[in-house]
């Protein structure tokens, strides 16, 4: 069906960070399935469980314990500050079992009741994006993904990006006559609505106030968490503790897996409440197990930090030769994005002209290009990925 406006090429194959088309034309790609591909393209150790696991079992029912899947659950909780998992396939299916999560938590722990028309609600932010269902597509704070698909999901809020005042109206608004708030869902750094990274003292203000009202902080890490942040999970960039987390993309190193990760206190769900045929299947799990044992045995998280502060460095320099272009470069780790002045050629344009330069590069809005690399890029490479985008601005000819 006709859901992508997609680029005229066609890739067959690919190792490390470089990827091969149907002519045989080679690209450095800075997109990485957009921010999946952890490990790179056809990695060896990845490779080598795979086939193992398939050896083995690739999949049977949730109706049964599946070592694996403990074992992950085990790893995730291990390194973050969350005590439990529910296992699915993607962000969107993450992001709706967290707002399923939060209307238990509104009906439960709140003592939010539909009898009244006073439903539970969640607050999330404008220019977020939480996937493409229904419920997904509806917290995501963008009307232009919801056109055409009305009516939207009812119990969403909206309120702009780390903007503390504006925030605490909302929820004094909502609160006015009683509980309404079940839970705020927020990215740590909004990476599809711009690249605009989460500001500490409004996450921290915002913790403080769920502290207060009993609400669920909700932090949405499909694409910035398993160290994509130059940290292993993104609200550690924050200095505050979530009570969930969403995850997905790197955390299967293209082996399509999503997770809901909780705390102890905010584990709502009983048996038969929310559910998942392929989630937290044996080769999925195996896909996510390597890829946080390669994060740890190669230091990756250490390695992103180091080429994270590369990579803006060499994108300020790209700035300053080109001020009436360029206007500046922000983001985390290998989440970067190049801020184009209204003068400039749209992001999507320059996404063409840097393919025809061999590299490959990823819109995030109409004035925002970004860098979403497998995490083990070398300086090499983003020296060569930072001289091809300017080799493909100059040939836009502005």
């Amino acid at each position: 069906m006709d859901t992508y406006a997609r680029f005229p090429i066609s890739l067959t194959r690919g190792r490390g960070v470089w990827v091969w088309d149907s002519n045989g034309k080679r690209y450095l790609d800075c997109v990485a399935g957009i921010a999946v591909c952890t490990l790179g393209h056809s990695d060896g150790r990845l490779k080598r469980a795979l086939s193992r696991q398939l050896g083995k079992l690739q999949h049977v029912s949730n109706l049964y314990r599946i070592p694996e899947q403990e074992e992950l659950a085990a790893a995730i909780t291990a390194s973050s500050c969350l005590d439990r998992v529910f296992f699915c396939n993607s962000g969107a299916e993450a992001n709706e079992a967290a707002i399923k999560l939060a209307r238990k938590h509104g009906h439960t722990v709140r003592g939010i009741s539909t009898g009244d028309g006073k439903a539970p609600l969640i607050l999330t932010a404008q220019a977020s994006f939480h996937g493409r269902t229904l419920a997904a597509v509806t917290a995501t704070g963008q009307p232009k993904y919801h056109q055409g698909f009305e009516p939207m999901v009812q119990g969403f809020r909206y309120f702009p990006y780390n903007d503390t005042a504006a925030f605490e109206a909302l929820l004094a608004t909502c609160e006015v006559q009683g509980p309404r708030v079940a839970a705020v869902l927020l990215e740590p750094i909004q990476g599809e609505g711009g690249v605009h990274p989460g500001n500490r003292a409004f996450f921290q203000r915002v913790r403080e106030l769920c502290d207060a009202h009993h609400i669920l902080l909700i932090f949405d890490e499909v694409q910035i968490g398993v160290g994509r942040s130059g940290q292993l999970w993104g609200y550690e960039q924050l200095g505050v503790e979530p009570d969930a987390i969403t995850l997905a993309k790197g955390l299967g190193g293209g082996i399509p897996i999503g997770a809901l990760a909780v705390k102890a206190s905010v584990d709502h769900f009983r048996p038969g409440e929310h559910a998942s045929t392929f989630g937290g299947n044996p080769f999925a799990c195996r896909a996510g197990l390597t890829v946080l044992a390669e994060l740890e045995r190669r230091d990756l998280v250490s390695h992103v930090q180091r080429m994270g502060g590369l990579l803006q460095e060499l994108l300020a320099e790209l700035v300053s030769r080109h001020p009436t272009l360029l206007e500046g470069v922000r983001g985390w780790g290998l989440l970067q994005g190049l801020v184009l002045r209204e003068e400039a050629p749209s992001a999507p344009d320059i996404v063409k002209a840097a393919m025809e330069q061999g590299l490959l590069l990823v819109p995030a809005g109409p004035r925002v290009v970004r860098f979403v690399p497998p995490l083990v890029i070398q300086p090499r490479h983003l020296r060569l990925a930072v001289d091809r985008l300017e080799r493909a601005l100059v040939s836009l000819g502005r």
